[in-house]
């Protein structure tokens, strides 16, 4: 899951060495923390919130296989990560 959150955040990207995706895993529940700089992060989100839906969705359908929920939770890397209880997670 990890290498196609990373493929597909990077062709959406312009600065793509400052792209930094930080896996958690708690129980059946794995956290992607994805960084990435200030400009790219509207690229990422989509007009709507339909890209990240999109990768969300498509996420937790590979983690429906093996009974995991995935939240993915998007930043910018100049600010401190928000807890994972700060960010909406979207079945």
């Amino acid at each position: 899951m990890r290498h196609f959150l990373e493929f597909a955040i990077q062709r959406l990207v312009e600065h793509r060495d400052d792209v930094d995706i930080t896996e958690t895993a708690d129980g059946k529940t794995v956290t992607y923390r994805v960084a990435l700089h200030a400009d790219d992060v509207g690229k990422v989100i989509g007009k709507h919130g339909r890209t990240i839906s999109a990768i969300r969705s498509l996420l937790s359908a590979a983690g429906a296989r093996t009974d995991t929920r995935v939240v993915v939770a998007i930043f910018e890397s100049t600010g401190p990560a928000p807890s994972p209880e700060v960010v909406p997670a979207q079945a």
